[in-house]
């Protein structure tokens, strides 16, 4: 259940996203309503798997650059991780498309921290993932 949380979270935040950033830069339309949504979740679940596999690896292994940038090199990660959502959906010719380059995926990637801390302020109930 709080895999289904997380990712209704990510849905949201990258809907927001969509209609904040310029659309030639970050794209998640697929022509219809109902096709958009059901991509944005899927990308959404998507991106919600490689943040719970793969970012605690990369984040273990750039330990030392935590320490050395103070920690602003989370900003960094998760940009890596969002361009690397961008690119399996790219694969398969679906889902989200970051046009500029990383720098522009850093910035989208800070976008997404700051709307993914309000909404997830905003919604109750505990998202740490522990059972109680």
């Amino acid at each position: 259940m709080n895999f289904l949380v997380r990712a209704a979270i990510m849905a949201l935040t990258f809907w927001l996203t969509s209609l904040i950033i310029d659309e030639h830069f970050f794209i998640v339309d697929n022509g219809t309503i109902a096709g958009t949504v059901i991509v944005i979740f899927v990308v959404a679940c998507l991106f919600t798997l490689v943040n719970m596999i793969v970012k605690p690896i990369v984040q273990i292994i750039s330990i030392p650059l935590y320490i050395l940038t103070l920690g602003l090199f989370h900003l960094v990660i998760n940009a890596l991780m969002l361009m690397f959502t961008a690119w399996i959906t790219e694969a398969v010719d679906w889902g989200i498309r970051l046009e500029g380059g990383f720098w522009w995926a850093v910035w989208i990637a800070f976008i997404i921290a700051v709307i993914n801390l309000v909404i997830t302020g905003i919604v109750p109930g505990d998202q740490s993932g522990r059972r109680r």
